[in-house]
C-alpha cells in the first residue's frame, strides 16, 4: 500500500483528460507532434546532405525564430481580439500548408536549401499562430487547479512526439527517402487539425483590444514590469541559447557513428526520452513551493548533462546524459507555463502566451544559431561542451541574483507582487 500511494503521488495527473474538449486537444497534438518530430530529423539530415555544414544547419534556427517573433507576437495579441477556436482553425492551415510545401520540394527532388528554408519559414508562421492560441484556450476550458496537470500532460504529448517522431523519422528516411518521411508528417498534422474544428466557440472575454503594437507592447510591458515572470523567460533563453546542441547532431552522426540515421535518430530523441520519463513522474511538480530557486536548479542540471554529452563518444552515453537534461527541461517547462497561464486576467493571457512562445520556440532556434557558428569556429566538441558549461555557470549567477525571483512561492499573483497598472 505504501508503495502504491507513493506512485500514485508522483504519476502525472490526468484529470484534465476527463473534459471532452482538452482530451481531443491532447489526442490531436499526439499524433501530429509525431509528425512534427519525423520532419526535424529530416529537415536538418536534409539541409546537412546539402550543405555538409553545421552552420546551415543552424540557420535553420534562423528560418524559425523570425517568423516566431513577429507573428508569435502578433497571434497572441489577435488570440486576445478574436474567436481562439477559428484563430487556432487558421493557424493549423498554414502550418499544413507548409508541410505540403516541403513534401512537394522532395517528391521533385529539387535539392534547393533555400526552398527548405522558406518551408520551414512558413511552418513556423502557422505556429506562432497556434501556440499562443492553444495556450490561451487551456485556461478556458479547464478548472484553475487542473492547469498545471494540463501543462504536465502537454509536456508529455511533445515528448512523446519528439521521441516517436525521429525515429520514425530514421526509418522512413532510411527505406523511402526524405519525401516519405515528410508524408508522414503530412499524414498525421491532420490529427491536430481535426481537434481544432472540433472545439466550442472561445469568443474573447473581458475587454477586448484591438490586435496591433498597442497591444503586443502592453503584454511586453505586463512581462517587463514583473521580476517572476520576467526571469523565468529569462533563464529559459539561457538554458537554449547556450546549451541546445541539436544543430550538431548531423555532424556528431557524421564524425562519431558512421552518419548513421540511426544514430541520428536516436540523439535527436534523447532529450524527449527523458522528458518523457519526467513528464510520467511529475506528480511531485506541482507541491514544489519554492518555484525560483527550483527553477535555476534544474537549469543548472540541464546544462551539466548537456556538456557531459558533449563528452561522450558512446551513442548510450550520449542519450543518457541527453535524457536527464530532459528530465530537467521537462521539469523547468510545467513551472513556467503554469505560472504564465495563472498570472493574468483572459484578455491578457494570449499576448503572455505569445511572448513565452516566442521565448521557449525562439530560443531554441538561437541556440541552433549559436552551435552552429561556434562549431565553425570552435570545433563540434568546443561547441557542445563550452555551450553546457556557459548554460550552468551562467543561470546560476543571473536567476539567483533576483532577488524576487530567488524568493518567489507558488501561488503568488500578479495582483499581489506586481506594480499597478498605469490608469
Amino acid at each position: 500500500m505504501a508503495i502504491g500511494e507513493l506512485v500514485k503521488r508522483h504519476l502525472v495527473d490526468t484529470r484534465p483528460l476527463g473534459v471532452p474538449a482538452y482530451r481531443r486537444i491532447w489526442l490531436g497534438q499526439a499524433v501530429s507532434h509525431v509528425g512534427v518530430g519525423v520532419t526535424v530529423v529530416a529537415v536538418g539530415q536534409q539541409v546537412w546532405e546539402l550543405t555538409n555544414s553545421s552552420f546551415y544547419v543552424g540557420l535553420l534556427g534562423l528560418a524559425n525564430l523570425i517568423p516566431l517573433i513577429v507573428f508569435g507576437l502578433w497571434g497572441g495579441a489577435v488570440a486576445d481580439a478574436v474567436d481562439r477556436r477559428r484563430l487556432l482553425i487558421a493557424g493549423s492551415l498554414v502550418a499544413w500548408t507548409a508541410t505540403l510545401f516541403i513534401l512537394v520540394q522532395a517528391l521533385l527532388g529539387l535539392g534547393n536549401v533555400y526552398l527548405i528554408f522558406a518551408a520551414v519559414a512558413l511552418n513556423a508562421t502557422g505556429f506562432a499562430i497556434t501556440g499562443p492560441t492553444r495556450g490561451a484556450i487551456i485556461p478556458r476550458i479547464l478548472e484553475p487547479e487542473l492547469v498545471p496537470a494540463a501543462n504536465a500532460l502537454n509536456s508529455l504529448v511533445y515528448s512523446i512526439g519528439a521521441v516517436a517522431g525521429p525515429m520514425i523519422g530514421a526509418v522512413a528516411l532510411t527505406n523511402g527517402g526524405y519525401a516519405a518521411a515528410y508524408a508522414v508528417d503530412a499524414l498525421l498534422f491532420t490529427a491536430g487539425l481535426y481537434a481544432a474544428l472540433r472545439l466550442p466557440s472561445l469568443p474573447p472575454l473581458g475587454e477586448v483590444r484591438r490586435p496591433g503594437a498597442a497591444a503586443v507592447l502592453e503584454g511586453l510591458s505586463f512581462v517587463v514590469r514583473s521580476p517572476v515572470l520576467l526571469m523565468s523567460f529569462v533563464v529559459d533563453i539561457i538554458a537554449m541559447v547556450f546549451a541546445m546542441p541539436r544543430a550538431l547532431f548531423p555532424e556528431a552522426t557524421a564524425d562519431r557513428f558512421g552518419g548513421s540515421p540511426i544514430a541520428l535518430g536516436w540523439m535527436t530523441s534523447a532529450m524527449a526520452i527523458g522528458a518523457v520519463a519526467g513528464a510520467l513522474f511529475s506528480g511531485w511538480v506541482g507541491r514544489v513551493t519554492r518555484q525560483g530557486v527550483a527553477l535555476v536548479v534544474v537549469i543548472a542540471v540541464w546544462g551539466v548533462a548537456v556538456a557531459a554529452a558533449g563528452l561522450a563518444n558512446q551513442l548510450w552515453l550520449v542519450v543518457l546524459f541527453m535524457a536527464v537534461g530532459g528530465v530537467a527541461d521537462v521539469v523547468s517547462s510545467v513551472w513556467r507555463q503554469s505560472i504564465l497561464q495563472l498570472y493574468a486576467p483572459d484578455e491578457m493571457r494570449g499576448r503572455l502566451q505569445g511572448t513565452f512562445m516566442v521565448v521557449v520556440a525562439g530560443g531554441p532556434r538561437l541556440g541552433d544559431l549559436r552551435a552552429g557558428a561556434t562549431a565553425t569556429a570552435f570545433g563540434l566538441t568546443g561547441a557542445w561542451v563550452g555551450g553546457g558549461i556557459a548554460c550552468a555557470v551562467t543561470v546560476l549567477v543571473v536567476g539567483l541574483s533576483v532577488a524576487g525571483f530567488r524568493n518567489y512561492r507558488s501561488g503568488a499573483t500578479a495582483k499581489a507582487d506586481e506594480p499597478a497598472r498605469d490608469s
